[in-house]
């Protein structure tokens, strides 16, 4: 009897043998496949936190560096974080804040730099959404309306659409094209949420172009021009 246990065993043992000999190397392989992406996972989750961290860290010097007013440090750490933090949100909250402060300061074309920057690399539709409206503006300001009116051109999600078009409707406005202005008005009131302040301004703007938004159809007074 313990010999007929003993061939048993032994033959559940040479199965066995048989089996990893048969496939043990594609199980390993296997497993250190496995094992290797749990780690590296693991790796890119603390890459991602460590680089937000640093990102937020370098943040705080920019805004301090605005608040300082120096212009040297403002470039030199804004350029900073374009190189290490391109892909982050800070860098894309950094290049609003430091364009606004070019802007401010009286260096448009810095601030146009800072903006097309956010407009091109930042991966946020957001970010790139405020930073080609704030770009359309100062190019509207430099009397680049070509150049304006390629930034509004593209296509704006659904919380900018009224804001896009309203400033088209301002650039057609400043060359004169009462047509399209009107005609960019009209969408951006019907766009704005009811009783805000924004849809009371671009009523008043289609007012002065002799249009009645609640009929929606120019005046006598348009017409004639």
């Amino acid at each position: 009897m313990a010999n007929q246990l003993d061939l048993e065993e032994q033959e559940q043992l040479d199965q066995i043998k048989h089996f990893w000999s048969t496939y043990g190397n594609a199980i390993t392989w296997a497993l250190i496949v496995v094992l290797a992406g749990f780690a590296s996972w693991n790796f890119y989750n603390y890459w991602q936190r460590s680089q937000a961290n640093q990102a937020a860290a370098l943040f705080d010097e920019v805004e301090r560096s605005i608040q300082s007013g120096d212009a040297t440090k403002i470039d030199r750490v804004f350029s900073d974080m374009k190189e290490r933090f391109a892909a982050t949100a800070y860098a894309q909250q950094s290049g609003l804040l430091v364009a606004k402060q070019y802007a401010s300061g009286g260096k448009a074309d810095a601030a146009k730099a800072a903006l097309t920057w956010v407009a091109e690399k930042s991966s946020d539709v957001g970010y790139q959404s405020v930073a080609k409206l704030r770009l359309a503006g100062l190019l509207m300001d430099a009397k680049d309306y070509t150049g304006a009116l390629n930034q509004l051109n593209g296509v704006f999600p659904a919380g900018f659409e009224a804001l896009a078009a309203d400033r088209k409707g301002d650039i057609f406005a400043l060359q004169d094209d009462k047509l399209k202005a009107i005609e960019e008005y009209q969408k951006a009131y019907q766009l704005f949420e009811p009783l805000t302040n924004y849809r009371r301004l671009v009523e008043v703007k289609l007012s002065a172009l002799g249009v009645n938004v609640t009929t929606s159809a120019p005046t006598d007074t348009a017409q004639g021009k």
